[in-house]
């Protein structure tokens, strides 16, 4: 395959898994949930595991920043690496979630496979908590993280980066439709 038709059929894939069947319907049912959460006093807590990771620290930033939605997320080296000595790695976003998560908040726990045990106990304890829950997840649409959630993003692939990809476009068009337009100043 060339090089040309290699980056065509990357794109044509993306453009196809943007936007899937329903999608509209849980951007829409997410915003929803994240501004009643808001009106009522509540914030957004992000997390996931590597680039998750860092689609969880964006998106923490443009929905504080430009959608004027109180956001926090748990991706600071001092803050992941003592909760995972004292609590273990598969419960830190839980139990970063025990300490900062209240009423009405939501909670957005990304992971492309729905699988990884610290993203799933965190699930777990903010449904246990009557907190709101957003996923993002891919691979096996049953995976045990969608499974738990409230609004579920989920990604027909088993390609990490176009997984990704898709799950940042999904999580920005959301603030976004908060904001209500796609071009705004960002001071």
């Amino acid at each position: 395959m060339s090089e040309r038709n290699f980056i065509s059929d990357y794109y044509i894939e993306c453009a196809r898994l943007l936007n899937t069947s329903g999608i509209a319907d849980n951007v829409i049912a997410a915003k929803q949930m994240i501004t009643d959460g808001a009106s009522s006093g509540g914030k957004l807590i992000f997390a996931g595991n590597g680039a998750s990771a860092s689609i969880a620290n964006h998106g923490s930033l443009d929905f504080t920043k430009q959608a004027k939605i109180r956001s926090v997320n748990f991706n600071e080296s001092a803050f992941i690496t003592a909760f995972s000595n004292d609590y273990g790695y598969e419960n830190w976003v839980k139990k970063a979630i025990e300490f900062y998560g209240e009423e009405n908040d939501t909670v957005v726990l990304i992971s492309c496979s729905g699988n990884s045990p610290n993203v799933v106990n965190a699930a777990k304890y903010s449904k246990e908590s009557g907190l709101n829950l957003i996923t993002f997840t891919g691979f096996n649409e049953n995976n045990p993280l969608k499974k738990i959630g409230d609004i579920n993003f989920w990604v027909d692939s088993r390609a990490y980066n176009i997984i990704e990809s898709v799950h940042h476009v999904w999580l920005l068009s959301i603030c976004d439709l908060i904001i209500g337009k796609t071009e705004y100043s960002v001071v």
